[in-house]
């Protein structure tokens, strides 16, 4: 029996950045206009939750 599909994973991965990630990082990156090695640093030193990190680095 076939299960249905829901987004309740996809919506817990998009709040939260994975450092570990070149894409994400380059995301982020492209996004906040800050370095990846700001990103990778920032990841770490606030958590990986996106709010967090767009927050410190600041959105465009």
């Amino acid at each position: 029996m076939a299960t249905n599909q829901t987004t309740r994973g996809r919506n817990q991965d998009r709040a939260k950045v994975a450092g570990g990630q070149d894409h994400e990082v380059k995301y982020e990156s492209g996004k906040t206009g800050a370095s990846k090695a700001e990103v990778r640093s920032t990841v770490r030193s606030v958590g990986n939750s996106r709010k967090a990190v767009e927050d410190k680095l600041g959105k465009k």
